[in-house]
């Protein structure tokens, strides 16, 4: 049994048809305990139960959830976000259940979603884009955490989590500064669970560790962090030194850890240096007579249109995966 009392198949479809709790919940961006207390207290609760206590949520009882997910994140009370959900949801509207191929939610008039525009998307990037536009901490971190565990670490982050960075950044670029603090949020709680679903970094000797630094003045993080995770999922050995590294700190990291591999990552043109990147690739390191020299990578939009010989440079946190795994492994 379900803990929202619903009797579940192993898609987590409700066997007497509709989805669960637990699955309009991840939809919604919201806890299972929210969508229980909306029931509870506004009245938003499911059309149809089983043996008077199995919840079975339709089309149009997700519809009603969802405007009052719109409303609420404008600020509006949620008692008064729920009297309107539960007027302006058409009550004619198809009561087809909603089984592993839902039918399309009924019209409703009225205020916009989540005012993100998301386009062709997984569904949990909506559920996480209105959990970061209401700031709900827990539900973020759940909402990411299972999107990791469900499709892994290297799909999540392609295909959940930076297509709604995206759609925040075009908000907030939109609507003249506002919403930084959405994007701020939502960052920062990537950057957590992360570090929560990251394994312990194997140890590594030298010739087989990877070395990942922002070049200087570059402090945009998140996507070394994730790469960094990806790596440490892969039990490959990293060495994570973030954002702005100073050159002769990177100098110093390369000499003392002995990288088969050095990744650079430059958001933009201005702090990608294409001869820190020949500089760095220079360094040798081992016993005289066995010296190596790293393979470095160039990653990041800046160093597009920067060719570096020598430095390959992967489109994508994949094929940065693919790369690294291959140069260490070799």
């Amino acid at each position: 049994m379900d803990p929202g009392g619903d009797d579940v198949d192993p898609r987590g479809v409700s066997r007497g048809g509709g989805l669960t709790t637990g699955e309009v919940a991840r939809r919604l961006g919201v806890a299972p305990t929210t969508v229980r207390s909306w029931d509870s207290r506004y009245g938003l609760g499911p059309a149809a139960h089983t043996g008077g206590r199995h919840r079975r949520w339709t089309a149009v009882d997700v519809a009603r959830l969802e405007r009052m997910c719109a409303l609420t994140a404008t600020g509006l009370a949620p008692a008064e976000a729920a009297r309107l959900a539960l007027d302006e949801v058409d009550p004619e509207a198809s009561l087809s259940p909603m089984g592993s191929t839902a039918s399309p939610l009924p019209a409703i008039r009225g205020g916009a979603g989540s005012g993100l525009r998301l386009g062709d998307v997984r569904q949990e990037c909506k559920g996480i884009a209105r959990a970061a536009l209401r700031l709900d901490a827990s539900a973020l971190d759940e909402l990411l955490g299972a999107a990791i565990d469900d499709h892994g670490l290297v799909v999540a982050w392609s295909e959940v989590i930076v297509p709604t960075l995206q759609a925040v950044g075009r908000k907030w670029e939109s609507s003249g500064e506002r919403y930084v603090e959405v994007e701020h949020f939502l960052s920062w709680h990537v950057s957590g669970v992360l570090r929560r679903h990251t394994p312990p970094v194997a140890a590594g000797r030298p010739g087989a560790t990877t070395v990942l630094a922002c070049v200087p003045a570059e402090n945009h993080t998140l996507p070394l962090e994730v790469l960094a995770a990806a790596l440490a999922e892969r039990r490959l050995p990293v060495r994570m030194f973030g954002a702005a590294l100073p050159v002769e700190s990177l100098v110093a990291a390369v000499r003392r850890t002995g990288p088969v591999a050095v990744g650079l990552w430059a958001q933009s043109r201005t702090t990608a240096s294409r001869p820190l990147a020949q500089y760095v690739a220079a360094i040798e390191w081992g016993v005289r007579g066995a010296r190596r020299k790293p393979v470095v990578m160039t990653l990041g939009p800046g160093w597009a249109g920067q060719t570096v010989p020598g430095s390959p440079y992967p489109l994508g946190l994949a094929q940065a995966v693919t790369a690294l795994e291959s140069v260490v492994l070799r």
